[in-house]
């Protein structure tokens, strides 16, 4: 697979995870359970970024472009909704690495795992 053609996708997916991450964010900042899920449900948005990356590939294309493209897209958008977050009041600032790095993790094992063999 070209290699650009693989980075779009990533970025495009990014793009929508973000998107899913702020309207968590914004919906938690005014419901406080949702708020109180924010780790759970921003990695598992991450988690099925990098799924929905790697199964977006064709077949037969290795588990580290899955792994990197789910980190990439789970990474990406758990910082944007973080950070939006972090804007609001609602998380400290370390959460943006931790919560980032977590994301990024989940957002590659889950590219990785969905990777459709040839």
């Amino acid at each position: 697979m070209d290699n650009a053609l693989w980075l779009r996708r990533a970025l495009w997916i990014t793009l929508l995870g973000s998107l899913l991450q702020v309207a968590m964010v914004v919906t938690g900042h005014y419901m406080p359970a949702v708020a109180a899920r924010f780790g759970l449900l921003g990695t598992l948005i991450s988690l099925v970024a990098g799924v929905v990356f790697a199964r977006s590939l064709t077949r037969g294309v290795g588990r580290g472009i899955g792994f990197l493209g789910g980190v990439l897209a789970g990474g990406v958008c758990a910082l944007v909704g973080i950070a939006v977050s972090f804007g609001l009041g609602d998380v400290s600032a370390v959460i943006l690495l931790f919560g980032t790095l977590a994301s990024a993790v989940a957002g590659g094992v889950g590219g990785a795992l969905a990777v459709r063999r040839a």
